[in-house]
């Protein structure tokens, strides 16, 4: 016979599936619950036929997650009949990753040490699809409706799929909803504008053979303050992994180098943050190379105050005491400011001041900005005392009594012997002073003003000790 045959949605509901649970009863097994009501399959039938009939040709020809669908509801496996629409979403979100690239997809969906682990296509069924679909709204890859529709389908479908035995029963409407989701939402969803931006610009600058000129670089930065810092952050993680690859084209991170400052400044700190702990791993985990690559990509973007505090603080306390070997040694001028260029990258405003590092850090700057007390330049560094003045004026309220208490130390009284220190002294009392709003230590350094010009010593005496008393321990003696 020549002639397809055409079926009523009545035949669809397969008369033996009941032959079925009177045999699991027979037998003593569970029998409730198994398969859908017939009233139930019925509904499937009626309306099964005009969805997949509106589906073109090209989408239902490789679509075997529908024949198992239909398989699954006419039997009355509701259950199966989920998870074979719940398969097919998640082959398709998987596609969507691989388009929109494994490289940024990855740096959004998996974070620390475990990020190593995820490469290829394959590692994607490594990952759980609460996270695939999580990852998938967050680069913009689906839309937010579409997102809920399927974090619920997942909720549901662990709760009640075939995977997860349970007493509920799926009605025919839910099931059909569905797979109307899938079919129209999932399949047919496509990313944003911006995700699309983001996708071809981590492609064009993997693939770019030649440098950035400068008009190129204007561009893509008058770009990329246009997309959310969301898109930035994203696009922030994913650059940073390829600085870092050691295969990566001398032209590609030359490239990078260029167009990553603008990017830092518009993307939001959390993943500045998480790069400075990513950072700080490599460093813990003996990646050197990718360690050396990391230090220079966070000098390139300014970003040394985003790095962990432990590292921040050793590499601070190695710093100050470079610089003061540089003060006390010859040519310290020129010396000094490229150690203390260092510093001020980690030292950026008040709250880049560490608890650990406050002592150290104030002594040495101050001692440095106060000079050696020689005539050429008034003998401190030109360079370097724009920095100085800088960090000592980001001292605040907080901070200013350990640069009080520093003005007792053996070496800084040593250079209060000297006119041109105790001038230098008096200078940084006066610009201080204008960024203290506590009024006793206002009087305090009112108290220094008035008398270092002359008196090194001012610090020592009683009056003064009495009117700090309040935030210096002084000894009773």
């Amino acid at each position: 016979m020549n002639e397809i045959e055409k079926f009523k949605h009545k035949e669809l509901i397969d008369p033996q599936a009941q032959m079925v649970v009177s045999f699991l009863e027979q037998m003593g097994l569970p029998y409730e619950n198994i398969i859908a009501d017939q009233s139930q399959r019925q509904i499937i039938g009626q309306n099964l036929f005009s969805m997949i009939n509106s589906l073109e040709l090209e989408n239902k020809k490789d679509a075997r997650y529908l024949s198992k669908f239909v398989v699954g509801a006419g039997f009355g496996l509701f259950d199966y009949s989920i998870n074979a629409i719940w398969n097919e979403v998640t082959l398709n979100l998987r596609k969507k990753a691989i388009t929109y690239g494994l490289d940024i997809f990855y740096d959004a969906a998996v974070g620390g040490k475990a990020r190593e682990l995820y490469k290829s296509e394959q590692d994607l069924s490594s990952l759980k699809e609460a996270v695939l679909l999580d990852t998938c709204r967050k680069l913009e890859l689906i839309s937010d409706t579409t997102y809920k529709k399927l974090k619920h389908m997942l909720d549901m479908r662990n709760d009640i799929g075939i995977s997860h035995p349970t007493n509920y029963s799926i009605n025919a409407f839910e099931l059909l909803g569905w797979l109307q989701n899938a079919i129209t939402d999932v399949l047919n969803d496509k990313p944003t504008e911006s995700a699309l931006q983001v996708q071809a610009f981590i492609q064009n600058l993997k693939t770019q053979t030649t440098l950035i000129d400068a008009s190129t670089k204007q561009t893509i930065e008058s770009k990329i303050i246009e997309l959310a810092t969301h898109h930035l952050s994203h696009i922030m993680r994913t650059i940073f992994g390829i600085f870092v690859t050691e295969d990566t084209d001398p032209v590609v991170r030359k490239n990078i180098s260029l167009i990553a400052p603008a990017i830092w400044e518009n993307c939001n700190n959390e993943v500045k943050y998480k790069l400075g702990m990513l950072l700080e791993g490599y460093n813990t985990n003996l990646y050197q190379n990718k360690y050396k690559l990391g230090e220079e990509f966070f000098k390139i973007v300014n970003g040394n105050s985003f790095r962990t505090e432990n590292e921040r603080t050793i590499i601070l306390d190695n710093l100050l005491t470079e610089l003061l070997e540089k003060h006390n040694g010859w040519d310290n001028y020129q010396n000094e400011a490229i150690v203390v260029d260092s510093i001020s990258s980690y030292i950026q405003e008040y709250s880049d001041i560490l608890p650990n590092n406050v002592n150290k850090l104030v002594k040495v700057i101050f001692m440095c900005r106060i000079g050696k007390g020689v005539e050429y330049c008034q003998g401190v560094s030109p360079k370097g005392k724009l920095y100085y003045d800088n960090i000592l004026n980001m001292l605040g309220d907080t901070h200013i009594p350990h640069l009080i208490a520093s003005l007792t130390h053996y070496e800084i009284q040593r250079k209060l012997e000297k006119n041109i220190c105790r001038k230098h002294a008096k200078d940084i009392l006066v610009n201080i002073k204008s960024t203290i709003i506590n009024e006793r230590l206002i009087e305090c350094l009112d108290y220094l003003i008035a008398k270092i010009d002359t008196n090194g010593k001012c610090v020592f005496e009683t009056e003064f000790k009495k009117l700090s008393s309040s935030y210096i321990q002084w000894d009773k003696n």
